[in-house]
Formats: structure tokens, sequence, C-alpha cells
């Protein structure tokens, strides 16, 4: 663990060594605003987890969007989101509502596509197209999208377009965005650096890459934003890291394991999850990953009603309600369906490092309340 440097101001012993100690190269500490020797640590070991040259922190997943957008975008531009994107369902750092109701204003154009279809997202691409966005898996369905495919595409119809990835679910753990195999790869990875990094709360935002010209294109939009971050949440995202991977297993395999549970009970109508056979892009993720996330959704017949729905959400005893997932403490939230007549009808599990039967009999007993 290093030392925390959590002063705002540095004093130099001399105007010439003021004038030395550069920030662009980050191998000086200038100013807190610009990060100091523990956010710099943080940002090298965020890249060799990513497999990448460079990161940057951001205050948040969504400050880390934000960021990529400005520096990505100018008036008469186009940029692709993905449709869990668009409707606003990814409880994780791909929060596009800057770019729907900010950057629309700036003559950046927006445009939607099924990122379970390459042809979806090749119709939509287009001269103007500068940065596309990619999801994996669809926070609310769990589908897995043919990641190869899709940036395949993009690189044959907009050479010069930007590939940026909200890699919050997979972590730099699942997968290896920056080597996807067929030698593709993304040109950004973007996280929130919430509980699932952390291991308790919503910390930070991440933007990694190789590229030595983007990075440096994103640093100068990082520092006209004023994106500084607070050592505080520094210093607990790299307390955190090493055990990244052991709670990452942990709750891949509970998680999966309830998944197999609940697939059996009678009172879910569905159970979606990347490693189950059934659901959508299954192979996709079984081509290119290694584990998954503690993260699962259930598919509750719409016929129940939403105040059934909510009665079993608030019968859970060790599932709490509430947004965010990936911390130790097992979670629940209510999410919208992939469609207006599904509205309300899909639950987020969230499986922190309870014991797996615990989780089970506690949905089993709230599920009286679908009865």
């Amino acid at each position: 663990m290093p030392g925390v440097f959590k002063a705002s101001g540095v004093h130099f012993p001399t105007v010439a060594a003021s004038r030395s100690d550069g920030w662009l190269d980050k191998s000086g500490y200038t100013y807190g605003l610009q990060g100091t020797p523990t956010s710099f640590v943080l940002e090298e070991r965020l890249a060799t987890l990513e497999g990448a040259r460079r990161v940057l922190l951001a205050p948040s997943g969504r400050a880390a969007v934000m960021l990529v957008e400005v520096a990505a975008l100018r008036a008469g531009d186009a940029v692709l989101l993905p449709w869990a994107a668009e409707v606003g369902q990814a409880d994780g750092a791909t929060d596009h509502a800057f770019a729907r109701e900010d950057m629309v204003r700036w003559g950046i154009g927006i445009q939607r596509y099924d990122p379970m279809t390459e042809a979806s997202l090749a119709d939509v691409v287009t001269p103007a197209t500068r940065l596309v966005w990619l999801v994996a898996p669809d926070p609310v369905t769990q589908a897995f999208p043919d990641l190869r495919g899709l940036v395949r595409t993009v690189r044959e119809r907009a050479p010069g377009a930007l590939i940026a990835l909200d890699n919050t679910w997979g972590a730099g753990l699942a997968f290896r965005a920056f080597d996807l195999g067929e030698g593709l790869a993304v040109d950004l990875s973007v996280q929130d650096l919430g509980p699932q990094v952390s291991g308790g709360q919503a910390c930070l935002g991440s933007v990694a890459c190789r590229d030595e010209t983007l990075y440096q294109r994103l640093l100068w939009s990082h520092t006209r934003l004023g994106l500084g971050v607070g050592m505080g949440e520094v210093e607990a995202v790299l307390r955190a890291l090493p055990s990244l991977a052991l709670r990452h297993a942990a709750q891949d395999a509970a998680a999966r394991r309830l998944a197999q549970w609940c697939q059996a009970q009678p009172a879910f109508a569905g159970v979606a999850h990347p490693a189950l056979p059934g659901t959508p892009g299954h192979v996709h993720w079984a081509t290119l990953c290694g584990s998954a996330a503690g993260l699962l959704v259930l598919q509750v017949d719409v016929r129940h009603g939403l105040e059934r729905l909510e009665a079993f959400a608030g019968a859970l005893k060790i599932f709490q309600v509430g947004s965010g997932w990936g911390g130790s403490t097992s979670r629940v939230q209510l999410v919208p369906g992939p469609g207006e007549a599904c509205r309300c009808a899909c639950l987020s599990l969230s499986v922190g490092l309870e014991p797996v039967e615990d989780l089970e009999d506690d949905l089993a007993q709230a599920a009286v309340a679908l009865n």
C-alpha cells in the first residue's frame, strides 16, 4: 500500500524545479487536481489489470463516460449507443444522459442500435460516426453480444471511429478488452469503480487506453474539465484491489449456482445469466470469457403485478433493496424489462459473499409473496 498524499498544493525548492516537474507524463507531483503519487499508483495498477498502457481516473463512472465523449466528439460528429445504454438501464458506467441531453445541443448526433445484431450496428454507421459505445452484457437481459463481430463491423465501416467499452461488468478479469482475439480490440475501456472493485462503496471511474496520442487527448480534456479525484476514494480502491480477483471468483461461482437453483423454481418465469445456455449470447460469453460477474436477472410473470413484485423484494431478508452491485452484501433491484410490456417484470440480483444456501432460502421464503 503506497503512502496517501492528500495535499492539493506542492512546494518546490526552486523556480527551476517547478518548471522541470511536468504533469503531462505523470513523472512529477505538481498539483493535487492533476493527481498525486497515490493516484498515479492506482492508475498504473488498473492499467496492468486491464492490459492497457494508460489510465485516467474520474470522480465517477458517469464522469468517465463524459470525459470520453468530450474528448472524442465535436459538432457534426455522431455517437452510437447500444439500446440498453439509451434507455438508461446500465447500473454502471454507461449512463449516457450527458450525450442525450447536453451534447445534442452542441450539434452532436446520436444513433441507437441493437447490440445483439451486427446488422443493426452496420445500418447506423455513417461517415460522421466518431464514437461507438459497447456494453457487455446487457444490464437488463444479461444477453452477451458478439464483441468481436461488433468491433469488426466498426473497423470496416468507420475506420476512424473510436470504440469505447463499458467494462464495469468485466472489470479486466472476465475478458481482455484490449485483446479480444483475431487481432481485434477496443480503443477505450471505461469502468465504474464501484462496489465490485472498491469492495463496498461507489468510488471512482476510470478510462483505460493503449494509444499514447489518444491518452494525451483525453488528458487535456480531463484537465480542462477539472476532473480531480479524492485521495480517500483512491485509497479505498487501492486497499480493495488485491482481493478483487478472489472476490470476483467467489461471487461468480455463487451467482452461477444461484442461477441454476432459480431455474428450478416455479415462482420465476425465467433466469438470465451469461453462463446459462438459454441466455441470449451465451455462446459469445463462452467463447470470450473465463468468468462472470456476480449478477443475474430474475424474470417474473407480469401478471403478478407490480405490487406483488415489490412485496417479494420487500420480503427478502438477506438481499437488500438498493442500486449498485458487486459488493459483499447481496442486493436486489427492480429494473424495467426489455420492452414496455415487460416493464418492472425483472429483478436484478447482485450476489454478495453470503453462503449460497442462505440466499436460496431467502428467495424461497420471499417467493410466497408472488403466489
